[in-house]
């Protein structure tokens, strides 16, 4: 199989690339990493060095690809199943990207912040970094409480990459700051995300792995 996907199922990049390939039905092959073994953290740092999740390996190709916006581009260019991920009007798909970098940078990074401070030693924490990337993802929640709260998906009626990112940003999000009752319209979004059967399959493959994220 061409297709080859380094990743880890409680990786939330991880589920954002998985639920493009399970929308699209482009096949390919999962290679879980452990970064807890040394061994396996060895040979993905080689690589990738900055070792994130996720990398798709096209090995057809010969063509590796990391960062998960960049992998969703390149399944469409490569794709036809995949194409409607990524609208070919110029101006949908300005929309479409902006939209993702918004649930990347403004809501999918803030929550990180949040997780990582629970893993950090005391003596290490960041009170006043969590404080500010909760009253920033405050902010970001808000705008899609504003933009979602009459149905739809992200930036229209189409399911596309924008969704993709929405869908583990706000997933994770609820987790560490609940917004069902602050902000019932991006609720309200995040189940319509956790109805589709691409997320429910993520959903349902990381479930093993859910005692490991860290709890508040």
């Amino acid at each position: 199989m061409p297709l080859r996907l380094y990743m880890h199922p409680l990786a939330s990049y991880c589920w954002k690339t998985l639920i493009a390939l399970y929308e699209t039905g482009v096949p390919f092959e999962q290679e879980v990493v452990d970064l807890q073994d040394p061994g396996a953290r060895e040979r993905f740092v080689r690589m990738t060095p900055l070792g994130k999740f996720p990398v798709l390996v096209d090995e057809e190709a010969n063509k590796a690809f990391p960062e998960s916006s960049i992998i969703i581009e390149y399944l469409s260019m490569k794709y036809p199943a995949a194409a409607k991920l990524l609208p070919a009007d110029k101006d949908l798909a300005l929309r479409v990207r902006l939209s993702d970098r918004f649930y990347d940078l403004y809501v999918h990074e803030k929550m990180q912040k949040i997780v990582a401070d629970r893993i950090r030693p005391e003596g290490r924490k960041d009170p006043s970094g969590v404080d500010r990337a909760r009253q920033e993802l405050e902010i970001a929640l808000a705008l899609v409480d504003r933009d979602m709260g009459a149905g739809g998906w992200a930036t229209g009626l189409t399911f596309t990459m924008a969704d993709c990112a929405a869908a583990p940003a706000l997933y994770y999000a609820n987790q560490v700051a609940p917004f069902a009752e602050s902000h019932p319209g991006a609720a309200r979004y995040l189940d319509r995300l956790i109805a589709r059967p691409s997320f429910a399959r993520v959903l349902e493959e990381a479930a093993p792995y859910f005692e490991m994220f860290p709890k508040g």
